[in-house]
């Protein structure tokens, strides 16, 4: 199930235009319910709709974006 939501959620961002109502149907035979799938299709497109109005205004990433976490071995 959580590998659908994945494939929904890429194809939504990376080809939105070739959504089809089979995507949607898909997550409906896995069990899916409307409002969770519509609360999916929000998430994923109001990501997007940031990150392209970021980067249509030339935002920069605060530091902590670009600042290597540290790894569980540096003690994390």
């Amino acid at each position: 199930m959580e590998r659908a939501m994945l494939d929904y959620a890429a194809k939504l961002t990376r080809e939105p235009w070739t959504m089809t109502a089979s995507d949607v149907g898909e997550l409906r035979n896995l069990g899916w319910r409307d409002t969770a799938i519509l609360d999916l299709n929000l998430v994923v497109a109001y990501y997007a709709f940031v990150n392209r109005v970021a980067d249509g205004l030339g935002v920069n990433l605060e530091a902590r974006w670009t600042t290597k976490a540290p790894s569980k071995a540096e003690g994390s």
